[in-house]
C-alpha cells in the first residue's frame, strides 16, 4: 500500500528532477548561451518554474501532509517532512502567474545588467530594477501576512530559516562596534611592511591549469562537476553535476585562484551531500549561511592561511615562474593585504563585513518601504564613506550595480555571507581541537583529515537538523560571533 509520506517522496524526487533541469538551463545561460537567446531562454525557464510551482501546489500535496503526520515514520522521514511542509508553505501562498512575472522579470534585469554594469548606466539599470522591486515588495507582504513576520524577515527566512532581523542587527551592531578600529589598525601595521605585488601578465590558460590542479589538491570530484567563466563567479548544477564558475584577469591570478577556491567549497559540500536522501529536502544543504560557510572556510579559513599559501606557493611558481613577489613572506602578505576596496567579491576578509552590513541595511529599507529605487547611490555612496572611507558618487559599476543578487530580486541573501563567516571561524576553531595535527596536515597539502571532519558534521548532515542544532553538534554551541573577531585578530595583529 502507498501511504501519503510515498506520495509525498515521489513527488518531491520528481521536483528534484525538474530542479535539475532548471539549474542546468540556468547554468548555460550564465555561461554560454548567446545574448540572442535570452528571451527565449527566460519564457522557457519562467514556463519550468511555474511547473514547479504547480506541482509543489497541487491541492492533494496538503491533505497528503497531514495524513503523513499520522504515520508511523523514523527520525529521518519526520524531519524531512518538516522540510516538506515548510517548502509548501512557502510556495503555496504565491499564485502562478506572480510566479512567473517574477522570473521573467528578474531575468530580464540579470541579463540587461551584464551590459549596463561596464557601462555605468544606473538610469537603464532603474526601468528593469524597479519592477524586480516592486515585485520583492509585493512577495514580502504576501509572506509576512501570511507568517505574522517584518516584510524584510519573511524574504529572510527563504534563505536562513530561524534568523530574524531582530537577531541580525545585534550580531551586526556588536561587529560595527569593533571592526572600524580593527581595520585602522591593522591597515596601519601593514602599511609599514613593504609589500611587492605580483608582475603579469598571467596567461589566462595558465591560470585555468593552476586552478585546475587546486581543485583536485580541495578534493573536487571531477566525474561530478566542472569549472567555466561567467560574469559574476557561481556554484551551481546538482550535486551530481556540479558546476563551478570563475573570472580571470590577466592581471590578477589571485582573485580567480580564490574564486575558485571558494566556490569549490560550495561545490564540495554538494558533492557531500547524504546520497540515501537524493531528491528529498532533507537531503539537501541546511541553509545559505551554512553553505556560505563551506565556501568561506575554503577560502579564508583555509586557503589564505600561513600553512596552506606555503604549501601553495610551489604551485604558483611553476605556473607562472618565479619573481620577487613571490618570496615566501611577501606571498603571505599579498594573501592576506587588508585595505578597503570598492568591490565586494575581491573584498579581504576584515573589509568584507561592511560590505555586507552595508547592503542588509539598504534592501532591508527598501523592501521594507522605508526607501524607494532612486535612493540608492546616494545611500550607498553615504555608507561606503562612513564604514570604508570610499566614495562611490557616479560611480554605480563600483556601487550599487555591481552585485548580481538584486537583479532577480535575491533580498535577503546578502547577510548570509557574514554570517557564513562567523559559521566558518567557529567549525575550523573546532576543526583545529578535533584534528590538532591540522596545520601540519594543510602544509603537507593533506585535506583528508579535514574534509573527513566536515563531511561528518556539516556535509552529511544535509537538512536533517535546524541551523542552531547543527552548529551545536558540531562546535559544541550556537552561533558565536567572537570566534571570527579571534581570528581576524589572531591572523592579522598576532594577538
Amino acid at each position: 500500500m502507498t501511504t501519503a509520506y510515498d506520495q509525498l517522496r515521489d513527488t518531491f524526487t520528481r521536483l528534484s528532477r525538474l530542479s535539475h533541469l532548471s539549474a542546468i538551463t540556468g547554468w548555460d545561460m550564465q555561461t554560454q548561451m548567446p545574448s540572442g537567446g535570452s528571451q527565449a531562454r527566460a519564457e522557457a525557464l519562467s514556463e519550468l518554474s511555474v511547473l514547479i510551482h504547480q506541482t509543489l501546489t497541487a491541492p492533494q500535496i496538503t491533505d497528503w501532509i497531514e495524513q503523513a503526520k499520522n504515520e508511523s515514520l523514523d527520525t529521518d522521514q519526520q524531519a524531512n517532512l518538516h522540510e516538506i511542509a515548510r517548502r509548501y508553505q512557502q510556495a503555496v501562498i504565491l499564485p502562478d502567474q506572480f510566479v512567473s512575472a517574477k522570473s521573467l522579470a528578474g531575468m530580464k534585469c540579470e541579463h540587461a545588467w551584464r551590459t549596463q554594469r561596464p557601462e555605468n548606466d544606473w538610469s537603464g539599470f532603474v526601468k528593469n530594477f524597479a519592477p524586480v522591486v516592486e515585485l520583492s515588495r509585493e512577495e514580502a507582504q504576501i509572506r509576512a501576512e501570511a507568517t505574522n513576520v517584518s516584510r524584510y524577515d519573511a524574504l529572510l527566512d527563504l534563505y536562513e530559516p530561524g534568523m530574524t532581523s531582530a537577531r541580525l542587527d545585534a550580531i551586526f551592531a556588536d561587529v560595527k562596534s569593533w571592526l572600524p578600529e580593527l581595520l585602522k589598525n591593522i591597515i596601519e601595521k601593514q602599511s609599514a611592511e613593504k609589500t611587492l605585488s605580483a608582475q603579469g601578465p598571467f596567461a589566462i590558460e595558465k591560470q585555468r591549469a593552476l586552478g585546475l590542479d587546486i581543485m583536485q589538491v580541495l578534493g573536487f570530484d571531477f566525474n561530478h562537476g566542472r569549472l567555466d567563466v561567467s560574469a559574476h563567479p557561481f556554484c551551481g548544477g546538482v550535486p551530481e553535476d556540479v558546476r563551478i564558475t570563475t573570472r580571470y584577469t590577466e592581471n590578477d591570478f589571485l582573485s580567480a585562484l580564490l574564486g575558485i577556491v571558494h566556490e569549490t567549497g560550495h561545490a564540495r559540500y554538494e558533492q557531500n551531500l547524504p546520497k540515501q536522501w537524493a531528491g528529498q529536502p532533507i537531503g539537501e544543504a541546511r541553509s545559505t549561511a551554512i553553505h556560505e560557510s563551506q565556501s568561506l572556510l575554503f577560502e579564508m579559513q583555509l586557503a589564505r592561511s600561513e600553512p596552506f599559501l606555503t604549501f601553495l606557493r610551489p604551485y604558483v611558481q611553476k605556473a607562472f615562474g618565479d619573481q620577487p613577489a613571490f618570496d615566501p613572506a611577501n606571498f603571505k602578505r599579498i594573501n592576506q593585504r587588508v585595505e578597503a576596496g570598492y568591490i565586494r567579491i575581491d573584498a579581504d576578509e576584515v573589509s568584507y563585513p561592511a560590505h555586507v552590513i552595508l547592503r542588509y541595511e539598504i534592501e532591508r529599507a527598501l523592501i521594507e518601504g522605508d526607501i524607494d529605487v532612486q535612493h540608492i547611490p546616494e545611500l550607498w555612496d553615504e555608507k561606503m564613506q562612513a564604514y570604508l572611507g570610499l566614495s562611490t558618487k557616479d560611480n554605480f559599476r563600483d556601487g550599487c550595480m555591481q552585485d548580481i543578487h538584486w537583479t532577480d530580486g535575491a533580498f535577503g541573501y546578502f547577510p548570509t555571507y557574514t554570517l557564513g563567516a562567523m559559521y566558518a571561524a567557529q567549525l575550523f576553531a573546532s576543526a583545529k581541537v578535533a584534528l590538532p595535527d591540522l596545520n601540519s596536515q594543510i602544509l603537507r597539502g593533506d585535506l583528508s583529515p579535514l574534509s573527513d571532519w566536515l563531511r561528518q558534521n556539516i556535509w552529511q548532515q544535509g537538512s536533517r537538523f535546524d541551523t542552531d542544532t547543527l552548529i551545536k553538534n558540531a562546535s559544541g554551541e550556537t552561533l558565536n560571533p567572537s570566534f571570527f573577531r579571534r581570528h581576524l585578530e589572531q591572523r592579522y595583529l598576532d594577538r
